[in-house]
């Protein structure tokens, strides 16, 4: 990572003929994974019906446990991969670094494989030893996940040698960051020093960030199995927060299997992690354990919820007003989860995997930021305290605009990551800026405010420039 700030880099000029650059994902990948999702939650909500033809007990409860949860990835991550697959073909893609013409036989790949196994192996122990010491994995919603990938240890390690060297047959450059940094640790030479930092950002990134998802799937997936649809009849907030819950399931199961299946054959692998120090900052400021005593809730540094009382409470007793805010706050659930739907099965924090240009990336660079944020003024009403001060209604306003500024930072290294990494991320941001339904009229507005500040600073220093002289002494 280097230090210094990210600038965004000079964009190309506009191709494609100035229309907006198809995507490097279809739309029909991720409605595939939502289309699992759903089902398999149908199948353990109406399991207690089912049993019986499973020969168990009527009585059976329905499938709402932890492995339930982990469960969903299989029907989540199976459509996608065949779709990706049978009909998008992206194992043919260029990009996937794949050739399968190549075949080379399992004897000569084998000098290479057993370098990248090596360093994958040692990647993976260190890893271990890093989720030993952090002291917050052995504690609350993380104790699942590191038993689980205790269990996972073994498997992973044996079907990692017949999948590296099946892959290194076909791939046009078998050498990768993997491999660099197994030549490293047998000192076959110092290695490239860059491919070695991206197989730690890479990692880095999983390792972080799949923990932190599969840590959360169990506890949503559970509320959406045992809800009871009829006991929330005629009640706008329980109906809203079913659904927002159930968006964010969705949101999660998806995520979790983006930040999992990094696989080349499915043209899913990390092509780079953000190289920016800031982009790191600013995106893990935002998750456990860095966002424990910073974010959130009251007694942390940002705390925008001091003293407030939920949407319901405020709304109280006007039933036509509580309706229209459940169905706002369900909608900017519905696009923030769409926004990593349509990743399907490449979404991931801080890593450039392709360019989307489709769903709701067609209207704003980032529509998953701009509806979260939207979400939280909208649920939290940080402005309206039930302790009535005015001033804890002013640090709660002033907080939550620090977390809009820290969500714009990452947006901002996000975009200079993907521009100087692929030339059609360029042409997508100078198109939005001109074209976007709510990009462009955004990127007008900073234009005229940026002009109107420096109108005034030349007003301010021409005064100086025409003044005369003093004769000298």
């Amino acid at each position: 990572m280097t230090a210094t700030s990210p600038s965004i880099p000079a964009r190309p000029q506009p191709a494609f003929g100035g229309q907006l650059p198809p995507s490097d994902v279809s739309s029909g990948v991720g409605l595939a994974g939502l289309l699992g999702l759903l089902v398999w939650i149908l199948f353990c909500r109406t399991f207690p019906a089912l049993a019986p033809v499973f020969g168990l007990p009527p009585e059976y409860g329905v499938l709402s446990g932890p492995y339930a949860a982990l469960t969903a990835m299989v029907f989540t991550a199976g459509p996608m991969a065949i779709w990706s697959l049978l009909v998008d073909k992206v194992h043919l893609r260029p990009s996937t670094g794949l050739d399968w013409n190549l075949a080379r036989r399992i004897e000569d790949v084998l000098p290479d494989a057993s370098i990248k196994l090596v360093g994958l192996w040692a990647t993976w122990a260190i890893l271990a030893a890093l989720y030993a010491l952090c002291r917050w994995y052995w504690d609350g919603q993380y104790l699942f996940v590191m038993h689980l990938l205790g269990y996972a240890l073994l498997p992973l390690v044996v079907l990692s040698v017949p999948y590296v060297v099946w892959l290194d047959r076909f791939m046009v450059n078998p050498r990768d960051a993997t491999w660099h940094f197994g030549a490293a640790l047998l000192g076959r030479g110092i290695g490239d020093g860059e491919a070695i930092k991206r197989h730690w950002r890479a990692w880095i990134i999983k390792a972080f960030f799949g923990a932190f998802m599969i840590s959360i799937l169990p506890a949503g997936f559970a509320i959406i199995v045992e809800a009871d649809p009829a006991a929330m009849f005629g009640h706008p907030v329980e109906i809203a927060m079913f659904f927002i819950t159930l968006l964010f399931v969705v949101d999660v199961q998806i995520g979790t299997v983006g930040y999992l299946f990094t696989l080349r054959p499915l043209d899913a692998h990390i092509r780079s992690g953000n190289p920016f120090l800031g982009g790191w900052l600013a995106a893990l400021i935002c998750y456990p354990p860095f966002v424990w005593g910073v974010i959130g809730a009251d007694g942390q540094i940002l705390s925008y919820e001091s003293n407030v009382a939920d949407w319901g409470h405020w709304l109280a007793g006007q039933p036509a007003l509580l309706w229209g805010w459940a169905g706002l706050l369900v909608f900017l659930t519905a696009i923030y989860a769409w926004a990593t739907v349509i990743f399907g099965i490449r979404f991931s924090n801080l890593t450039y995997r392709g360019v989307l240009t489709n769903g709701p990336y067609r209207f704003t660079r980032h529509p998953a930021y701009l509806s979260k944020n939207l979400f939280w003024w909208c649920s939290v009403m940080p402005f309206l305290v039930t302790s009535g001060s005015a001033s804890d209604a002013l640090r709660n306003t002033m907080f939550l605009l620090v977390v809009n500024a820290i969500y714009y930072w990452r947006a901002r290294t996000e975009e200079a990551h993907l521009l100087a990494e692929d030339a059609k991320y360029g042409v997508y941001h100078a198109w939005m800026e001109q074209r976007g339904l709510i990009t462009a009229p955004l990127a007008r507005l900073q234009r005229a405010v940026w002009s109107r500040i420096s109108s005034a600073k030349d007003e301010r220093a021409a005064p100086g420039l025409d003044r005369p002289r003093e004769p000298a002494e």
